[in-house]
């Protein structure tokens, strides 16, 4: 059966900022980056120093096979002013380091490529202690240090003191609210609702209990207003280097960024076949003529973020936020320079196996990767510099179903093989052909029939190894639809946020493999991470007393509180409910029996209960006793 096919849209320069204020690029840089070639390419899911027309060979349809469709974007066709750039270079290329022998079958026997020992720097896999983290508060903890969220406190104070209307007070957040907002992020992706407010929903049947048991949707969205990651005085500084070298294009998410970097690669090491991918952090643009997409009415709009993945568990080791065409030498290409300022060997190692998509493969990468002691191997332009240019023999455009061609280049293996589409692959660890076949099926007279068809091993391989990671999975894409920041940083951190939590859970399974324990389920980890993170765990729990299964505590009510509602069943004199403060409004406590917030408590006992006609926990108390 065919892997699921995954293809994904090239996205353009994600310079782009949500508001004036808040830009990854200066003006200037973007407007000129908008408008050049370049850029236009680099919209197309090209590269424009890699990639250019090729009139001698026909360019594959749309993209390769269904087997090596996971992870590819859609290539859309260059602009006319592209292809006569890239035409004039064309002219000046030397391709003397391109083998000029004809393409072989797949009968012709390839060398065996030479082998590199597997030697990683540290042991593969979790870099903890199994007895360090049991609970998934500990493990989002240990990746989103208790002293960052601190730092996002005060910054966030700082922040909304700095911004409060003339007139107003702002009420300053703790600890415990930002980890409840958190935690109400990550539920928003458990329990989808269409709009923000239904969550907060005053209905007995139809509206979800647990937000406002956590917090007001008036305090949520206050702090979602004013979430800031940098000191506003150090803003003020960077903001005013702006159109120089010195400015820091990603200043207001960088101590969150670097931060989260660098523990992900502290207490995780890489298994030997890794992956390199782009994602998109979803923004909302306001600025107009700042294109964050491929078209305007593009889905994945917004910054791009190059991220290397284990293909094993798909753990996110290292990434980093694309800061435009201006912040990069062109030297080599985009594609060349993502992939080798993320493979770093002197903290992997030697004789990793990287799977790219064609948007990085190119022989030039390859061969300075072996350099490095890394293995590589992907999908190739027909256009990329380097791919071979002879034809003689080359697969035809009605071969049948399983044909292969190849060609070796000393360490470098090209291959062309037909499955459903035309698929073109380079190697720098494959042999050409080893007998390995797939499944397919095959349209007859009547029916489909399934029969054998060859497969390079290095299709095979790639098939395998890539697609470990979903961006659609992560928890907070749908609050960020629902929410919609509108600040860049704002939305970098959610998709920061997302890798904390996925990197999370990842190490949860594989320290229970290690102990040869169940790991929980992805749901069941989120859910209890939800609890941990509001203190309504069993843990935090511990000490209230059991809700009778009898008497279910009735949903929160829209009237006011009053003592004299419930006809009391204690007897008189013996308890009492009273007011924790003169105002109502104001000192608040959870109900010890349904731990919904009530300003009442026994005289008597001094335990906080709800004394409502319609959620009379008091009666329920007292009566259990």
């Amino acid at each position: 059966m065919d892997p699921k096919k995954s293809t994904k849209n090239g996205v353009e320069d994600s310079t782009g900022s949500s508001d004036e204020d808040m830009d990854i690029c200066d003006r200037d840089s973007v407007a000129s980056s908008v408008d050049s070639t370049a850029e236009e390419m680099f919209m197309d899911g090209l590269d424009s120093v890699l990639d250019q027309p090729s009139p001698g060979i026909y360019p594959p349809e749309e993209d390769c096979d269904s087997e090596v469709s996971l992870q590819q974007r859609k290539r859309s066709r260059l602009s006319s002013t592209s292809a006569k750039r890239s035409c004039r270079e064309s002219e000046n290329d030397d391709f003397s380091g391109v083998s000029t022998e004809r393409w072989r079958n797949s009968d012709e026997v390839d060398d065996e490529p030479p082998c590199i020992d597997f030697t990683p720097v540290q042991e593969p896999g979790p870099q903890i202690f199994p007895n360090k983290c049991k609970s998934p508060l500990q493990f989002f903890q240990l990746l989103f240090p208790k002293t960052m969220l601190q730092s996002i406190v005060g910054h966030t104070n700082g922040y909304g003191t700095k911004c409060r209307d003339v007139g107003d007070r702002w009420l300053y957040i703790s600890l415990k609210d930002l980890k409840s907002y958190i935690a109400l992020v990550i539920y928003t992706g458990l329990v989808k609702c269409s709009l923000l407010t239904e969550y907060w929903r005053e209905s007995q049947y139809f509206s979800p209990s647990f937000p406002a048991q956590v917090m007001s949707y008036q305090k949520f969205l206050t702090i979602a207003n004013a979430l800031h990651f940098s000191n506003i005085k150090e803003d003020e500084i960077n903001d005013s280097k702006k159109g120089t070298a010195a400015f820091e294009r990603l200043g207001k998410i960088l101590p969150l960024y670097q931060l989260i970097r660098e523990v992900c690669k502290t207490y995780f090491h890489p298994f030997q076949n890794i992956t390199i991918d782009e994602r998109i952090v979803a923004a909302q643009p306001r600025k107009p003529g700042i294109k964050l997409g491929i078209e305007n009415n593009s889905t994945d709009r917004g910054y791009k973020l190059f991220a290397l993945t284990d293909c094993t568990c798909g753990y996110t080791w290292d990434f980093f936020i694309h800061e435009g065409k201006s912040c990069s030498s062109q030297s080599e290409g985009l594609s060349y320079e993502s992939v080798m300022s993320l493979v770093d060997e002197n903290m992997l190692g030697s004789g990793y196996k990287l799977f790219v998509d064609k948007f990085y493969t190119s022989p030039t990468l390859f061969r300075d990767l072996l350099g490095k002691k890394v293995w590589a191997c992907g999908p190739v332009l027909p256009t990329r510099k380097g791919f071979p240019k002879n034809s003689v023999n080359r697969l035809s455009r009605n071969a049948p179903r399983g044909t292969m061609r190849w060609i070796r280049n000393d360490e470098l293996l090209f291959v062309e093989w037909k499955g459903s589409q035309e698929v073109q692959m380079c190697s720098t660890f494959h042999k050409a052909y080893e007998g390995d076949t797939v499944q397919r099926k095959v349209k007859g007279d009547a029916h489909c029939t399934l029969v054998e068809v060859p497969i390079p091993a290095v299709v095979l391989d790639y098939n395998r190894n890539v697609g470990t990671v979903d961006p659609s999975s992560f928890i907070t894409g749908h609050y960020r639809v629902l929410h919609k920041p509108k600040k860049w940083y704002q939305c970098v951190f959610y998709h920061l946020l997302d890798i904390t939590v996925e990197n999370a859970f990842i190490l949860h399974e594989l320290v229970a493999e290690r102990k040869k324990k169940k790991p929980l389920t992805r749901k069941a980890f989120l859910e209890k991470l939800v609890l941990e993170l509001t203190e309504m765990d069993d843990e935090n729990r511990s000490d209230a007393a059991p809700v009778s299964s009898a008497h279910p505590p009735a949903p929160l009510s829209s009237s006011p509180p009053s003592p004299s509602s419930p006809k009391s069943s204690v007897t008189e004199g013996s308890h009492k409910p009273k007011y924790f403060m003169s105002d109502s409004t104001v000192g608040r406590r959870k109900c010890r029996l349904c731990h919904q917030k009530t300003p009442i408590m026994c005289g008597t006992c001094e335990v906080p209960l709800c004394f409502q006609p319609r959620r009379d926990c008091f009666n329920q108390w007292h009566e259990a006793d």
